[in-house]
Formats: C-alpha cells, structure tokens, sequence
C-alpha cells in the first residue's frame, strides 16, 4: 500500500465524534493536571492546612480510580453523549468550587459547614466527572475508528493524554504566576466547561452504539463480586498499590517539600511537566526495548526503576536533581504501565474484561489516597519535627523495593497460571 493509500485509509478512518471525544479528552487532562499541579501548596498555603491535613486531601484527588469501575456501566447506559456532558458539566462546578472555597459568597455556607469538609467535598467531587469521561472517551475511539486505523486510533487517544498531562502543569504555572492561584482552578473549570458546549454541539452518538449489549445491573454486581473473592488477583493489585503510593507523591508532597526545603522560588507547577514530556518522547523507544521482556517482569522492573529514583534526591535535594528524579520515574512508568494493563487484559475471563480493567485502577487510587496520608505523616515527622526531610524519600524509596520484592515473591510463588502473562513480546 502506497503512502497516499495509508493517508487516504486515515483521513476516512475515523468519523467526527472520535475528533470530537479524543479532542475534549485533552482539556480535560490538562484540567485534572493543572488542578493537581497547584492543589497541594493551594491547600496548604492559601487554606492554612497543615501538611499533613492538605497531603491527606490531595491525596483524595485520586478517588476518581475508586468508581471507574462503575463508570463504564453508567456511560453505556446513558449513552456516550449524555455521559460525556453530563462529566464536563460536573467536573466544571467542581473545579470552580475548589477555586472557590475562600470567597465570600461562600462565607454562608463556611459558617456552617468546617472548610475542611467543604475541601473534602471539593477534591472528591472531580472524581464522578472523570470516571464518565474515561471509558466514554476509550468507547468512542473504539466505535468510532474503522478495523484497519483502530490501533492508530488508540495511539492517538494514547498521545492526547499525555499532551494534556504536560500542558496541564505549564498551564498551571502560568496562571498562578500572573494571576492568584485560585484562578488555576477557575480556569480549568473554564477549559471543562467549554467541552460541556463541545459535545452539545459537535459530538453525536458514535455508529453501532444501538448493537452493543449492555450489561444488566446485576450482571455487574456478579462480575464485581466474583473478581472480589479472586484472592491472589486482589493480593496483586494490593501489592503493586505500593507503587502508585510512592509516584502520586511527585503531585502530594514534592511541591511542598521543593518550596520548604530546596528552593522557595522554584516552579513546582512546571517541573511537574517533566513526567508527561518524558513518557511521550521515549514511549515508543521503551517499548521497543521492553518488548521482549515478559509482562509482568516489566511491571516489576518498571516498579524498580521508579522506587530508585528517590534516592537521587535523598542523596542530593537540589532542583536539577528534583527534574532527573521526576524524568526516571516516569521512565520506570512508561516501563510498567502498558505491560502491567497487558498482563490484567490476559487474565480476565471471557465476559468479565470490563470489571477486570475497572479493577486495574484501583491500586492507583489506593496509591493516591493512602499516599496522600503516608506523604503527609512523613513530611511532619522527618522535615517538620526531626528537621531530617531527606528522610522522606529513604522511606518512599524502601516502600517501592518492598513493592518490588513483594511482587518478585508473588511472581515465584502465586503467579496465576494459564493466564498467558509469561507469553513474550
């Protein structure tokens, strides 16, 4: 096939509404991203939270992987233009609110209501937006591309993430250096809520959406128990939550500890741009290198590279070496991350893929929630009580060589077989 075949497969390949959901995907990103880049110093700085207090809520930031294993239902059964417009218009209200918790038209409800349940509520409500917009998104790419660009399309969805993931942060650097950083949170909420009009206007339910079967209400409480009681898959998706614990704190307690500890006039919204732009300048390259490698040997060596890396700043706690820090353990990410879905896509058996993959991001929301609590405790005792910060990054680095001995141990001993996760390539 010819070069001008390909782009003419291409250009006739995807219909409007996969332009339409992949593009409103990338707002969104860059929302979520710029609203984690500047959370955890807006907690602690403009709120007056204590670290512990403010590392605990932007922990709570990552709920969103605790219901998007329900997400898919609700999107199926609402269809993808009401899910999508309904989760830009939810994550538009709750974006702003959080922008919001220290104005005055709030001081009513304030009088009532502590401003640390109103912050509870605020990180939480994000959640219930982003868990329509992911399998609605994911659905569309898949009904709305043709059989011979369909992995194109997905690469494309692939990419688009991760452009919103880098421009989030720049985003949120911007806006908080010219304006308050309140106004972060109003802007991403602006970004979302133009998607709301986007899929209004633009966005039609993608062909075929009338043939594919959706699953009754009790079909999926049986598929979500039956995974439940899965012990040695639950114990997996446990151990390797140690990872997400130890790489959500790049967003939890990193921007604090780089202002107290290492530099007060460093950006810590931008050089959280470091991850996204590594990830998608070596994505290709890793997983050519790592192809050979079984899946689940990745996951581990992926979980290696990343616990390592902070030791790099427990070592030396200057800027630079906080950059070379984020960019190897997004290395250690991009090692793990499509290998590790691989390895969950080939255990799940016929008719329970979708509650298989939901469960897969639940180690990322218990990394994000119990590292919120474990970042902040850490934080009080080494850098606030013990005036030892370096100590913080010991700990993280040892939680992830456990993670990584522990799944070592599991792969030796309680591996599921027959599952086709030692296949190559």
């Amino acid at each position: 096939m010819s070069f001008g075949e390909r782009l003419q497969e291409i250009r006739e390949g995807f219909d409007r509404p996969f332009w339409v959901a992949n593009i409103s995907e990338l707002f969104e990103r860059l929302s979520y991203y710029a609203a984690f880049a500047s959370l955890a110093r807006y907690l602690h700085e403009s709120l007056d939270f204590s670290t512990e207090r403010a590392a605990f809520l932007a922990g709570l930031f990552g709920f969103v992987w605790f219901v998007a294993a329900f997400g898919g239902t609700v999107a199926d059964r609402l269809g993808f233009r009401r899910a999508l417009s309904l989760a830009y218009f939810i994550l538009s209200c709750s974006y702003f609110l959080l922008g919001s918790l220290r104005s005055s038209w709030l001081a009513p409800v304030r009088a009532v209501v502590p401003l640390f349940g109103l912050a509870l509520v605020a990180v939480i409500l994000p959640a219930f937006g982003v868990a329509l917009v992911k399998p609605s998104v994911a659905g569309t790419t898949a009904r709305a591309s043709r059989e011979n660009v369909r992995s194109l399309g997905f690469s494309i969805y692939y990419t688009l993430v991760n452009i919103g993931g880098a421009a989030g942060p720049y985003l949120a650097s911007y806006v908080h250096h010219h304006m308050s950083v309140e106004n972060v949170f109003r802007v991403a909420a602006l970004s979302v809520f133009l998607m709301f009009f986007a899929v209004l206007i633009f966005f039609t339910e993608p062909r075929g959406a009338e043939d594919v079967e959706t699953p009754t209400f009790w079909q999926v409480v049986k598929n979500f128990f039956t995974v439940l009681g899965n012990a040695r898959f639950m114990l997996f998706l446990l151990i390797f939550s140690g990872f997400w614990i130890i790489y959500w704190q790049e967003y939890i307690i990193l921007p604090i500890y780089v202002h107290d500890y290492v530099d007060a006039r460093a950006d810590t919204e931008l050089m959280l741009i470091s991850g996204p732009l590594t990830v998608i300048s070596l994505q290709l390259l890793v997983s050519y290198l790592t192809k050979r490698i079984a899946a689940f040997r990745a996951v581990i060596l992926g979980t290696l590279i990343s616990s390592l890396a902070w030791l790099l700043l427990a070592v030396e706690p200057k800027f630079w070496v906080v950059i070379l820090t984020l960019v190897v353990i997004s290395i250690g990410e991009v090692t793990q991350a499509p290998r590790y879905y691989e390895y969950i896509s080939r255990l799940a058996p016929a008719g329970q893929q979708g509650t298989y993959m939901g469960f897969a991001f639940l180690p990322i929301g218990i990394g994000s929630i119990v590292g919120g609590w474990f970042g902040g405790v850490l934080t009080n005792r080494y850098a606030e009580v013990a005036h030892q910060p370096a100590k913080i990054w010991w700990v993280m680095a040892g939680l992830g060589v456990l993670t990584t001995v522990l799944m070592v141990l599991y792969d030796l001993i309680l591996r599921p077989g027959g599952a086709g996760d030692t296949k190559r390539g």
